[in-house]
């Protein structure tokens, strides 16, 4: 999967950054490679949503996917 990231300067210096599809989903880094490490980070948690246990049958199974 692939998402769309807009990358700004910061007048303060580093940068920050947003990520359109996904609502409020944003970040900040002091340098460029700390700002990609914080956007993986900020897109898992965005798109992590916690559930309640979920009943599965004798035939069924839950498993996580990475995108």
């Amino acid at each position: 999967m692939k998402i769309q990231v807009v990358i700004h300067e910061a007048e303060e210096g580093g940068y920050w950054a947003e990520v359109p599809s996904i609502p409020e989903c944003a970040t900040q880094g002091d340098s460029f490679e700390e700002l990609l490490n914080n956007l993986y980070e900020a897109v898992e948690g965005c798109l992590a949503v916690e559930i309640a246990e979920v009943p599965v049958s004798d035939r069924g199974r839950v498993i996580e996917i990475a995108v």
